[in-house]
């Protein structure tokens, strides 16, 4: 007997992470015996602070390796809550938290508990990969708003008042951003907010997975904090796979009104329960414990942009701007496009360049049209400076090697 319909239409609607698609390719390579300069990976080359993995140690052996609370462990809620307290001025209580494998998956369950076919997520471009295919998982639209270099790859007001309906749900602000490192200032996202205000029936999910990867004045800033008529509106999602180099600990947490948390709880509930205990017992430990690391490692990663802004702005054909945030350059190369290569094969859009890279010169990225970039490509600089300056001497190499 053969099955019509072996998977759900909402598989059909989705596509695999293109990031997760350029780290497959990139070990196939390494597998063939190939030296590849891997630009592609969207984590922390540091390890785990020490204290982090003493306090999961202590965790194992104290036996506190059995199920926890769908909304987390007390040390971790309490945790949230003082970060928060103390980093923005944000209040929140153990009803308005939800802890769940990685801010990924918080964002995706925050959508599942609140779309309904039809309804509208606007999605800011460029934009993470994953975003667009989340939503339409979960039966809703994404709108894709392009937001060019000229705005600072941020959504303007005019923007999104454009973008809204009826059917509009949610609004996505990622802030600092992937792939673009860009920020938005309280001004900013007081105008947002102005916007926003005429719009009660709109959300707005903000991801801040990077807001502690920060080389600006200051520190980064919520929305929620900003604007505190919006409080009730803002889901706050974040996580300590970045900032603590804890990609693996998958342990994401989100903040926001009583009534969406308690829905996105029940859907935790039925799907893994809760988290890793001893994932959260390390994520406590990250949240209240020394923050040197996290000090020392923005001060690299601040070194390791610089010389990688410099060496890829002076390659024929490229530009590039410095970001705000985040361990990621988006660059463009739309000036190379069109040109051909010395074998003579015609470069036509950002995916055939980055395949040129590859195969010409063994530096892998990952092309800009999977983040509604094109004419872009994205590099990570958190990997070594030793690594990054070899590839941006190649990458310049193969861009001098193309001829109109």
């Amino acid at each position: 007997m053969t099955i019509d319909r072996p998977t759900a239409a909402r598989v059909g609607r989705i596509k695999p992470s293109p990031s997760t698609a350029a780290a497959q390719r990139v070990r196939e390579l390494k597998s063939q015996g190939l030296t590849i300069l891997d630009l592609t990976v969207g984590e922390p080359d540091f390890d785990t602070p020490d204290h982090v993995k003493a306090a999961a140690i202590r965790a194992i052996e104290a036996g506190e390796t059995k199920y926890t609370p769908v909304n987390g462990t007390p040390a971790l809620r309490a945790a949230i809550i003082e970060k928060l307290r103390t980093r923005h001025g944000l209040e929140y209580t153990d009803r308005q938290i939800t802890v769940g494998g990685g801010a990924k998956q918080v964002i995706f369950l925050a959508l599942t508990a609140t779309l309904d076919e039809g309804d509208e997520v606007i999605v800011p471009a460029p934009y993470w990969v994953s975003y667009p295919d989340m939503v339409r998982a979960n039966d809703g639209t994404p709108v894709i708003v392009p937001c060019p270099a000229a705005d600072g790859f941020k959504l303007t007001p005019e923007r999104l008042r454009a973008a809204l309906t009826d059917r509009t749900r949610w609004v996505i602000l990622n802030t600092p951003g992937n792939p673009t490192g860009s920020a938005y200032t309280d001004e900013e996202l007081r105008a947002l907010a102005a916007v926003l205000l005429d719009h009660p029936q709109v959300r707005v999910l903000t991801d801040e997975i990077y807001d502690e990867i920060w080389y600006e004045e200051g520190q980064s800033r919520s929305l929620a904090a900003v604007e505190p008529r919006l409080a009730d509106r803002v889901f706050l999602t974040n996580g300590v796979s970045k900032s603590y180099a804890m990609t693996g600990w998958r342990l994401g947490y989100g903040v926001g009104p009583a009534d969406l948390v308690t829905a996105i709880n029940t859907l935790q509930s039925q799907i893994s329960s809760c988290p890793s205990s001893i994932s959260q017992a390390a994520a406590a430990a990250a949240l209240t414990g020394p923050q040197q690391f996290v000090t020392d490692t923005v001060r690299v990663y601040r070194s390791r942009r610089d010389a990688t802004v410099k060496l890829l702005d002076d390659a024929p054909h490229l530009s590039v701007t410095s970001p705000a945030g985040g361990f990621y350059l988006l660059v463009d190369c739309s000036a190379a496009l069109g040109r051909r290569t010395p074998d003579g094969q015609l470069i036509e859009n950002d995916e055939q360049f980055a395949l040129y890279l590859l195969d010409s010169r063994q530096v892998a990225v990952i092309h800009g049209s999977a983040y509604g970039a094109p004419g872009y490509f994205r590099i990570s600089f958190a990997t070594s400076t030793e690594v990054l300056t070899e590839a941006c001497e190649r990458i310049a190499a193969a861009c001098a090697d193309l001829t109109a």
